[in-house]
């Protein structure tokens, strides 16, 4: 994995290692997803609370997890407390972040009345989950953003990589920056995040300028550069698409770049990920200018600090997905509908107002966030196109 950011901050050739996360977000090794039918939902009685099953991996061996258990669990209770003319029962099951052990909570938790699960956190869980209770109807509202296991009775939360590429893609177009070249690493997330921009760019009838592949390693990010410059040439590049984060590649192409000749006065960056996380990457001389997508700014201050006031502390980046189901969960209850929680349902075109913004489910398993497009502007963060407040307008 790639040195600590510190380290990379100190100065951007000393030797790579291997990444931890991809952009804060729980990818995991893509594993064969098991086509299900879409779950008709458990029955919501009128008057009568909703039983939601919260999976967390809580007692999980990894690192991080039970903090962020928490955070999940404080976001979703936030949520119920916030619902209004709905009760929801939260009932909360631990995983230990083990895909046997969450199959085994889920069905627990259909047996004991489930009506929707929310969670797991990671796509392997996720999938064994939705296997496990599909026979008995039960949607599955999961917090990856792996797409490679969305569908059926699985729904992903998480933010994903098309969502994002296909926001900035379109708005490069609109702004004249349509012909893009990917720069992307060879390893899994890597190669995500070029399918999605390459997607991306076939919808909005922008041009693919060429892709540059590299291995993630000091050697393999160097020797990149030089080809990166040539097919920026050959191929007319006027933006480059890069998938790397602040704590990989990035800081290092941020300075190598623009010393053969591609920076942000003649070629447009654009990056998948979140160039504000950590704070340190707007200060890169070479990422001025540059654009990346965020949540509505706006909603997510408001939604850090009610969760601040309510629990003393900052909430953790994914702690509003859990927000953003039980809402979801609570807007179709409100419906008195007996089938508020089946796939029809919860795949309406019109979508749900989330701690972030607008968001709304997707029938293969997807979805579809609301994106404001940010640049970076003296090492601030400017807003240069809203996230949209409603689906079918500017930005989707």
């Amino acid at each position: 994995m790639f040195a600590v950011l510190s380290a990379v901050f100190k100065s951007a050739r000393k030797p790579l290692v291997r990444l931890v996360i991809l952009s804060n977000l729980v990818w995991l090794a893509a594993c064969e997803p098991v086509s299900l039918g879409a779950g008709s939902g458990g029955n919501v009685k009128a008057g009568e609370p909703v039983t939601v099953a919260l999976l967390l991996p809580r007692g999980s061996a990894i690192s991080g997890d039970d903090l962020i258990s928490t955070a999940l669990e404080n976001a979703a209770r936030l949520a119920v407390s916030d619902l209004q003319g709905v009760k929801v029962d939260l009932r909360v099951y631990a995983t230990a972040g083990d895909a046997a052990r969450a199959q085994t909570a889920a069905k627990q938790a259909v047996a004991d009345g489930a009506q929707i699960i929310l969670g797991p956190l990671r796509a392997e869980s996720a999938n064994a989950v939705a296997v496990a209770v599909a026979s008995s109807g039960v949607n599955v509202l999961a917090f990856s953003n792996n797409t490679t296991v969305a569908g059926g009775n699985l729904f992903l939360l998480g933010s994903t990589f098309q969502n994002t590429a296909n926001r900035l893609t379109a708005y490069a177009k609109r702004q004249g920056k349509g012909r893009i070249l990917v720069v992307h690493d060879q390893e899994i997330g890597g190669q995500l995040g070029k399918t999605a921009i390459t997607q991306a760019i076939a919808a909005t009838g922008a041009t693919l300028a060429g892709t540059v592949a590299y291995e993630r390693s000091q050697q393999g990010v160097t020797s990149a550069v030089p080809r990166i410059k040539a097919a920026a040439v050959a191929g007319q590049a006027n933006a480059i698409f890069l998938t790397s984060t602040s704590d990989a590649a990035l800081p290092f192409y941020a300075q190598m770049l623009p010393e053969v000749g591609l920076s942000g006065a003649t070629t447009q960056f654009i990056g998948l990920s979140r160039w504000d996380v950590p704070a340190q990457t707007l200060a890169l001389p070479g990422l001025q200018g540059g654009w990346f997508a965020l949540p509505d700014p706006a909603r997510t201050a408001s939604f850090a600090n009610r969760y601040s006031g309510a629990y003393g502390n900052s909430p953790h980046p994914l702690a509003a997905l859990a927000y953003d189901g039980i809402a979801a969960v609570g807007a179709l209850a409100k419906s008195g509908k007996r089938n508020a929680l089946s796939a029809s349902s919860l795949t309406q075109g019109a979508g749900f107002q989330g701690a972030n913004g607008i968001f709304r489910l997707r029938p293969d398993g997807t979805n579809q966030r609301g994106l404001a497009i940010a640049q970076i502007k003296d090492s601030r963060v400017v807003v240069i196109d809203t996230a949209p407040s409603a689906f079918g307008g500017a930005g989707f």
